[in-house]
């Protein structure tokens, strides 16, 4: 768990119960980061907070913290059961939910507190009996809470707090009938306490905030920023012949140690996958259908500094706690102005610098302008130069239709086959968005 950039506020200037500074000081916290100094004081008083920072800043270790001070500091309610959970915790993706779980075993270890993690694809009869078995704190997706609960596994009686993390991308992957019915099951607003994080405070967020919290107060850190400093932006403009060889070139260049890649189909991950290892390179594809053990070994791995290269679509560009990434890649820019955002945001945290390098190929290039309006600047742009194109790279034939190789004519072309295909522009209309 990285700390990002510190502000003047001391953790221990903030009256925190005991047991919870003692796992402040094991995560190796001292100064609250901008997000942790305005909502702390406000949430360690019991009320409701709505917070919106960028990825990296901070926002898990504030509401842990606030979460585990609650549970310490009021006494469970009357006749409860141990399989009436105190704390629920929602996230969006199975990811988030794991990496909030590891870092509530770090700031609850002195608490005596029990936390669960539960999610969808894994461990099904084991996370069943966890519950079972009675806990305090309970981490999970919608979807795999809402099958236990109806199940009668585990209850929502009692509870005393509520997180929402990442509220804005519940919106976005579909999940906001699942936390509405998780929420109605809950105690009154008035009789809990509810904290929100986002991204982004939008209508449809603060919505739902009113509705279902107890006028919680509002904090918003640096809204009008949209990357976060300390990235290196820069754009080439490569044909699509020269996107592979510039791609590997640039790798050769930077030692590549942990980078990320982003591109816009499971197709074109799997493709780069195989032409990366194939040119020596410790590579793997990150999508959404990879299942849930793999992803977390891959994940794990890339972690630890074992896995050099993470080739991901968009299901790993949010929600995702990996620091020291030193490079991300665009190979293809996004469809989504605010994706860009999400994607670069992997690297530079913890108040550390990274590059974020993107390619305006022919056929995302489109994009370019809404994401130079929505971060609200031009992205500085660089020669393709000879030295930067790799020659004599390896072509690895691929095995099956759905790892195709290139066009015929075209022996690095990342463009689909005649007639669209999963990395085909959709008009002008609502972005295709796969993956």
């Amino acid at each position: 768990m990285n700390e990002p950039t510190p502000h003047t506020t001391t953790f221990e200037s903030l009256g925190i119960a005991p047991p919870v500074l003692a796992g402040v000081r094991d995560a190796g916290f001292a100064r609250c980061t901008p997000i942790q100094a305005q909502t702390l004081p406000i949430a360690l008083t019991g009320r409701d907070v709505a917070g919106q920072a960028q990825t990296g800043t901070g926002k898990t270790a504030a509401f842990l913290v606030a979460l585990y001070h609650t549970l310490l500091t009021r006494a469970p309610p009357p006749g409860r059961t141990p399989t009436s959970v105190r704390a629920l915790i929602l996230a969006p993706t199975r990811e988030l939910a794991v990496q909030i779980h590891h870092d509530a075993e770090t700031l609850g270890r002195h608490t005596g507190l029990k936390q669960a993690v539960v999610y969808g694809g894994i461990d099904y009869e084991k996370q069943r009996r966890t519950l079972e078995e009675g806990i305090d704190v309970l981490i999970g997706t919608p979807g795999r809470l809402i099958d236990y609960y109806k199940q009668h596994v585990y209850d929502l009686k009692h509870v005393q707090t509520l997180v929402l993390d990442e509220a804005d991308r519940m919106f976005d992957l579909g999940f906001i009938a699942d936390i509405r019915y998780l929420l109605r099951r809950l105690p009154h607003p008035e009789r809990r306490q509810s904290m929100l994080f986002s991204a982004t405070l939008s209508y449809r967020v603060l919505e739902l905030a009113y509705e279902h919290m107890n006028n919680p107060e509002l904090v918003r850190i640096e809204p009008d920023r949209k990357t976060v400093e300390g990235v290196r932006q820069i754009m080439y403009y490569p044909s699509m012949e020269e996107k592979i060889p510039l791609l590997i070139g640039l790798l050769r260049q930077s030692e590549a140690r942990r980078t990320m890649i982003f591109v816009n189909t499971k197709r074109m991950a799997e493709r780069l996958e195989v032409v990366l290892r194939a040119n020596a390179f410790h590579a793997q594809a990150l999508s959404g259908d990879v299942p849930q053990a793999k992803r977390l070994r891959f994940l794990r791995d890339f972690h630890n500094g074992d896995l050099a290269v993470l080739i991901a679509t968009d299901v790993a560009s949010r929600g995702l706690h990996i620091p020291e990434v030193s490079h991300v890649f665009n190979f293809d820019l996004p469809q989504d102005a605010a994706d860009y955002v999400h994607r670069i945001g992997r690297t530079a945290r913890a108040g550390a610098e990274g590059d974020a390098i993107s390619f305006a190929c022919e056929e995302y290039a489109v994009g370019l302008p809404d994401i130079e309006q929505y971060i609200g600047h031009k992205i500085p742009s660089a020669p393709i130069s000879p030295d930067l194109l790799a020659g004599g790279l390896a072509q690895p034939q691929m095995q099956s239709d759905h790892r195709r190789g290139p066009r015929r004519g075209h022996p690095h072309s990342s463009r689909p086959p005649r007639g669209g295909g999963p990395g085909a522009r959709r008009g002008r209309g609502k972005p295709h968005r796969p993956g």
